[in-house]
């Protein structure tokens, strides 16, 4: 495992991403490309399509949505059999592509979720990224109500839903304030939530980030062993 913990203020993270689709030279689809992949992966790592092979993938209205949707289609190519919750799309040509690509490889959708939470193996949940501000609106206070509650392994995208991303869950008596996913993959750095996990595996997928940005912006960069795209992280101690 790495030894290096780093973390990124929600703040800071929204700047690095506007930084890297600026100077950084890369764009919307590339950075949902990379962090759906490495979400991919990190499921892989943690629970193989031999053992848990029905995968739901939830994907939220905004950018973590999207990792979500790329994550559902390498998880198809990985051997699994995905199906997406996405309740609400966004009107935006990345995303129609991203579904449009999922629905090529007969990926269904579907809009029953405690239906389809029922039928599966395990969680992927895409729905709230960094950005997520309180309270949560349905349908979305109904699913994480569902998530604290299931049995089945939940691996959250870069933050669990309904945490604060500095603060961690929600306070006692809110919705979340109960959620605590198996696995979470950070993406880039992890973010100050992180110190809140609990959970069987914690993963890093930033591959794609230079020593130079990692050393600007304050946070040091593991090692990625061969052709890895992502690295576990130690438990938290401090």
């Amino acid at each position: 495992m790495a030894t290096t913990r780093l973390y990124l203020s929600a703040k800071n993270a929204a700047a690095l991403d506007g930084e890297l689709m600026s100077s950084g030279g890369f764009s919307l689809d590339q950075l949902m490309e990379l962090a759906g992949l490495s979400c991919a992966v990190a499921v892989y790592k943690s629970y193989p399509p031999t053992e848990l092979n029905k995968i739901l993938v939830l994907a939220g209205p905004g950018n973590n949505g999207g990792d979500g949707l790329v994550a559902a289609r390498h998880l198809k190519l990985f051997g699994y059999n995905p199906t997406v919750y996405y309740p609400k799309p966004t009107n935006r040509d990345i995303f129609h592509r991203l579904t449009t690509q999922l629905h090529n490889l007969s990926v269904p959708f579907t809009e029953d979720f405690p239906a389809a939470l029922e039928e599966t193996d395990q969680i992927v949940d895409a729905l709230f990224g960094f950005s997520f501000h309180p309270p949560i609106r349905p349908p979305f206070d109904n699913v994480i109500a569902m998530l604290e509650r299931t049995t089945k392994p939940v691996t959250s995208v870069d933050i669990p839903s309904s945490w604060d991303v500095d603060n961690g869950p929600p306070p006692p008596g809110n919705v979340g304030a109960g959620f605590h996913p198996q696995v979470l993959i950070s993406l880039t750095a992890p973010k100050p939530a992180a110190k809140f996990f609990r959970g069987k595996h914690h993963f890093l997928g930033g591959r794609f980030i230079s020593r130079q940005v990692a050393e600007k912006w304050g946070f040091a960069l593991p090692q990625y062993p061969g052709t890895e795209q992502v690295v576990e992280l130690p438990p938290y101690t401090d």
